[in-house]
């Protein structure tokens, strides 16, 4: 079996929903990022000894959370000596609107996995985009590069759809399946 963990920062519990989702998919580790963007060394020597790392922060203005990106800066000791080259990579966001550039906070994902010379996954679920389609539906977001989800601006974590959630949980099973053939 693979080793991956769920790497994460969340602000207000969404992030957090998705990541449970993506690790129960993915039979994986979570390693939340706190508050002051820090990772205690338990979360750190998980991380060195991972197959796959996947990697979720919110959209916040276009972007990671600067407790990610704090994160993310931390990792150049790893990137300095190549430590997680060849690893599998992948992302997942949340965002108060249904676009809310949570592209470009994939991009960041994959620019940070390229950077650590690792090999992404992207999602490999079909968008739900036909006429019938409804908001509930898996990937109805449409992302293909990394797990999207949308949740509104005055909801909770508890009222997050349960196709985001759904979405997420089948990425984790597809990072998974991905990690395994690089991994035998």
């Amino acid at each position: 079996m693979s080793n991956i963990v769920v790497v994460y920062h969340s602000g207000y519990g969404h992030t957090q929903r998705m990541a449970q989702s993506v690790a129960q998919g993915a039979g994986a580790e979570l390693v939340a990022i706190d508050a002051e963007g820090n990772v205690d060394e338990a979360g750190w020597a998980a991380l060195n000894a991972a197959d796959a790392i996947i990697m979720g922060s919110p959209t916040y203005m276009g972007t990671v959370s600067w407790q990610f990106k704090k994160w993310a800066d931390a990792s150049s000791k790893a990137w300095f000596t190549q430590a997680w080259k060849d690893k599998v990579f992948a992302g997942f966001t949340n965002s108060a609107t249904m676009n809310g550039d949570k592209h470009s906070t994939l991009h960041y994902l994959i620019t940070l996995a390229m950077q650590h010379s690792g090999i992404w996954v992207g999602t490999g679920l079909m968008p739900s985009n036909s006429k019938a389609a409804q908001r509930n539906d898996v990937n109805y977001v449409g992302s293909f590069a990394g797990a999207m989800a949308q949740s509104p601006s005055d909801a909770g974590a508890a009222d997050m759809l349960p196709g985001d959630l759904e979405t997420a949980r089948l990425f984790g099973e597809r990072v998974a399946t991905v990690t395994a053939k690089f991994k035998g």
